[in-house]
């Protein structure tokens, strides 16, 4: 792909859900009311979640910041659910100049009389609306959070609804998902540097300042704005995928405002660029070769009869794409960056690896519909557009927080690395090392290092075949927060909440409903 790593996003969940017939089981209830700390085998406390704001919960960190953690909340009706905007600083260190508007969506406890607080919810990218997330809570979340939370979902600085960054147009962003995101010739690979340069460009000279402004440690700033507004002592937290990096920032910049917190899927903050790039290029290998061994073990795999000849089947499909575009019955054709995206989108869950499976039936008889579909799923593009800017705010905010590119002329002296952490994917992914070239963009705030030193536990849930953030970065980031504790869950797919393992799911209810802190370690 052409971003300097793949999207760590989950598919949007109405569409993905509506095409697979997947669902998603509930349970009952489980015991407890929530209503005070409690422990569990990690030994540590965790605080309540508050349904009336402690003494001193919206004092802020700085005097200048006043106005904005005492503004009320002004919900109205949105649907079957609740929506706001929230007014924050565009630059924290001018918190009397210009403002930026957030967008938040509540989607009030199923049982109001037993409602413990609020939980906030991240559904990661960067760029993903949280807004989105929390209004399919439905699908999301199991019944035991929905009926004892309100679940609030916010879309972070630069994405969404909230004051947005823009980039490119519909047209010149449908060109730039399209191209070959592994050159093949010096042509090529000129071409993908221009209109990296002109993308990256574009985000600066269409937001303006507010380019400037779309850090992760600014949206975590955010954040502790949004608890104060919400009358929360503490955050209440479930993040997922970017959405651990993100709250593992706020746990660094807020220990002593965190409440129950829960990170999935997690990053490792400590990684540099190429590391992570790496690491991914290796998941995403894992979770293809699962797919494959699936497909074949399954029979009548469109792949062929074996791992190795589905693989190679693969590689013969997507340069046939390079060469000849396939029709998909619209104006558009699938070209090879939508055809490798539509690939890679279903390998995020194992519940949808049976729509690649149909996808590349049909493309290999010459439809390519399907997987361009899957491709625009992942895109959040809709028959007339794109539907939200994720696929501009991801480069904009992991340039704004890592500016780090290599140089085109530099990156074939790497593929031979890459390509032994992923034979499949490994030129896309060192190629994808370019993608923030031209930054224009310049953060005005320093990145942390993160031990959340002071915070209370922190459940860190790793999947061992995770293919977007590989579970070493799990192990990692409990490592490195001071209080983490780390769950495990065997099995293949992004994330480990809520995706069929009663263990994981247990485990998290149990601390986010009752405050009990699994043992650290737990393997699922």
């Amino acid at each position: 792909m052409s971003t300097r790593t793949v999207r760590i996003v989950v598919l949007v969940l109405v569409a993905a859900l509506v095409l697979s017939g997947v669902g998603l089981a509930v349970a009952g209830l489980t015991g407890g009311d929530g209503s005070g700390s409690s422990s569990g085998g990690a030994g540590r406390s965790v605080p309540a979640p508050t349904t009336t704001p402690a003494p001193g919960a919206q004092d802020p960190p700085r005097p200048a910041l006043r106005k904005y953690y005492e503004q009320e909340i002004a919900w109205a009706a949105c649907g079957d659910n609740e929506c706001a905007r929230l007014t924050v600083p565009l630059d924290y260190a001018e918190p009397a100049g210009e403002t930026i508007q957030i967008a938040v969506l509540r989607v009030p406890a199923g049982d109001p009389e037993r409602r413990i607080g609020s939980l906030v919810v991240n559904p990661g990218g960067p760029g993903a609306p949280g807004t989105t997330y929390a209004a399919q809570a439905g699908l999301a979340f199991r019944e035991p959070l929905r009926e004892r939370y309100d679940v609030v979902g916010f879309d972070p600085r630069g994405t969404g609804f909230s004051t947005a960054v823009d980039c490119v147009s519909d047209e010149q962003l449908d060109v730039f998902l399209a191209a070959d995101p592994a050159p093949d010739d010096r042509e090529e690979a000129d071409a993908l540097e221009q209109a990296q340069r002109a993308f990256n460009a574009g985000c600066a000279a269409e937001s303006g300042a507010l380019a400037d402004h779309v850090t992760t440690v600014e949206a975590a700033q955010d954040m502790d704005v949004l608890r104060s507004a919400l009358g929360e002592s503490t955050l209440t937290y479930l993040g997922a995928s970017y959405g651990t990096k993100l709250g593992a920032t706020y746990a660094e910049l807020h220990p002593d405002r965190v409440g129950r917190f829960v990170l999935d899927g997690a990053v490792d903050p400590t990684l540099t660029a190429r590391e992570q790039t790496l690491g991914q290029a290796r998941g995403f290998e894992t979770a293809i070769r699962a797919y494959v061994e699936d497909c074949v073990d399954s029979g009548d795999c469109p792949l062929g009869d074996s791992v190795e000849a589905g693989l190679q089947r693969l590689s013969d499909f997507i340069d046939e794409v390079d060469a000849e575009p396939l029709p998909t019955g619209g104006e558009r054709e699938l070209a090879v960056g939508n055809a490798i995206t539509g690939i890679i989108a279903p390998l995020y869950n194992r519940d949808y690896w049976f729509l690649l499976t149909r996808a590349l039936t049909a493309a290999f008889e010459g439809d390519g519909s399907q997987l361009m579909q899957l491709s625009d799923l992942y895109s959040s593009r809709g028959p007339e557009g794109y539907q939200d800017n994720s696929s501009e705010a991801i480069l904009a905010i992991n340039c704004l927080d890592d500016p780090s590119a290599v140089d085109p002329d530099d990156i074939p002296g790497q593929v031979a690395a890459f390509e032994e952490a992923s034979p499949t994917f490994g030129e896309v992914f060192a190629w994808g090392q370019a993608g923030c070239l031209g930054v224009r963009a310049e953060a005005t705030v320093e990145t942390p290092e993160i031990d959340a030193a002071g915070a209370p536990p922190i459940l860190v849930i790793g999947t061992t075949r995770d293919p977007a953030t590989p579970y070493a970065w799990a192990e990692a980031l409990a490592g490195e927060l001071e209080s983490g504790v780390l769950v495990t869950r065997d099995g293949d797919g992004h994330t480990g909440y809520n995706v069929g393992n009663a263990c994981v799911d247990e485990a998290v209810e149990d601390y986010l409903v009752d405050g009990t802190v699994p043992e650290d370690g737990l393997r699922c």
